[in-house]
């Protein structure tokens, strides 16, 4: 069988595999996309999307059971879980078929299978037909990334689940431990504990959120723990003991060691590089801790090979993988894309409250030697949130005080997933704070926070 020639191969079709090969299409090349199980990757199928479904029906929940608040009643408020976990695989399954016909509306190639590289230029697929030879100057890496399993806390599907078991639940977890505080352990925390698990949640650093700024994990921890969470820092879980239907959790902090027992244990303790099984390391590709080493443009040790996304290492998120594959499809080209700058990725965690943030935590900025101007406005101080009783949360703002330029923002608090994206755009635009102070903000809005807070770095603020 003669091989099929193109003039960029994608290996995945996440969020950064599949627009890395819609804009490759759009600049005139010939692409080939394989991907082994769901277009969309784990994002669109087991991850970002889904959970965000579970988690608007878990506020929506929430918000029923405060309608008395709000002058409203609503009585024998309940779910099922099977229709909760049955609309979330629908929004999957709806935006999965999506990607199919973007696929074929940009005339892209799509290789149902797994594939290797047996040398450079390269690509070997193994689909339910047999054998496909396909070869290209330009092969993309975007084969993503799975949950990290430690020994002796490895998932069975039945006691100890990773994010999938998590996603589609056999039963409603009675006391449920989560491990690990990142986005997918507090999402997950989140969702079962507001459908009324008994909840906690272990992390071994010394706060939750352990990426975010301190004062942010601070007040998202007091929400967290008024909600009936609870929550054991600088905590390790040592090992797991299954019996019928409960598991014994060893928990060590300060060299102390006790145990608890619960009926479901979720792990979410970071999450490993898929870089094995592709003959990456015969080829010359180097791997540093599951990932793959790459350049500003994401290219690697071998000439006409990239890797984007979550295969190429920290910030592990779906935007930042699309972003890449923009770029290298770009670069193959021949284009002259702008690397991207780590620093102006922002973060969305979607627990309740939600968690934003971009560029520098307070602390990083002073120890990367800025002099800082720090702004802050509560949530109780703006008129929309209240209306929306929603009067817990913070915006705080970092500028450097030399230049003006806005360091990072950070944020706790109702919708402040869809706010983080106005201190983004005026990063990106290489803002001061002079802009920021100048722009009107539309009243009554949440979004006021966001001019408030720079206002307060300068101390002038007005409403607090």
């Amino acid at each position: 069988m003669a091989a099929k020639s193109f003039d960029m191969i994608v290996i995945g079709a996440g969020p950064g595999g599949y627009v890395a090969a819609i804009r490759g299409a759009q600049l005139g090349l010939n692409v080939a996309i394989v991907e082994r199980e769901h277009l969309g990757g784990i994002c669109l199928n087991w991850g970002c999307i889904p959970t965000k479904a579970l988690l608007r029906s878990a506020e929506v929940f929430h918000l029923m059971h405060r309608a008395k608040e709000f002058g409203l009643s609503a009585d024998k408020i309940g779910y099922d879980l099977d229709a909760v976990v049955q609309r979330s695989r629908g929004v999957a399954k709806q935006l999965s078929g999506g990607i199919g016909h973007l696929m074929k509306k940009n005339k892209i190639t799509v290789f149902m299978g797994a594939a290797t590289l047996p040398k450079a230029g390269t690509v070997s697929v193994t689909t339910d037909k047999g054998v496909e030879e396909l070869t290209s100057k330009a092969i993309v890496l975007a084969t993503g990334a799975r949950a990290r399993e430690l020994p002796g806390l490895e998932a069975d599907g039945d006691l100890v689940w990773t994010y999938k078991h998590a996603l589609m639940p056999k039963r409603m977890p009675k006391k449920l431990l989560v491990i690990g505080s990142g986005a997918i352990g507090i999402e997950f925390a989140s969702f079962f504990n507001t459908l009324g698990a008994d909840t906690t949640v272990v992390e071994v650093m010394d706060r939750v959120l352990p990426v975010e700024d301190a004062e942010i994990s601070a007040l998202a921890k007091k929400q967290f723990e008024k909600q009936g969470m609870k929550i054991r820092e600088k905590t390790t879980v040592k090992k797991l003991d299954r019996a019928a239907g409960k598991v014994t959790a060893h928990l060590e902090k300060d060299g102390k060691t006790t145990t608890e027992e619960f009926d479901t244990v979720i792990s979410a303790v970071g999450i490993v590089g898929n870089v094995e099984n592709l003959g990456l390391e015969a080829l010359g590709v180097k791997i540093d801790r599951t990932h793959v080493v790459t350049d500003e443009f994401c290219r690697t040790a071998v000439a006409g090979l990239y890797a984007i996304g979550d295969i190429a290492g920290a910030p592990w998120l779906a935007h930042k993988a699309s972003h890449e594959g923009v770029m290298v499809a770009e670069l193959v080209a021949g284009g002259h894309p702008h690397p991207i700058k780590p620093n102006s990725i922002p973060g969305c965690t979607y627990c309740h409250p939600q968690v934003a943030s971009v560029g520098l935590t307070e602390e990083k900025a002073k120890a990367a030697g800025y002099t800082v101007k720090v702004g802050r406005f509560p949530f109780i101080g703006n008129g929309k949130a209240i209306a929306l009783g929603e009067p817990e949360g913070l915006v705080k703002t970092i500028f450097d005080s030399k230049t003006g330029e806005l360091l990072g923002a950070h944020m706790v608090g109702a919708e402040v997933t869809e706010m983080i994206q106005g201190y983004v755009v005026g990063r990106t635009l290489e803002t001061t704070e002079a802009e920021l102070m100048e722009t009107v903000f539309p009243h009554p809005t949440l979004s006021e926070m966001m001019h408030e807070s720079v206002l307060s770095a300068y101390g002038r603020a007005l409403h607090f």
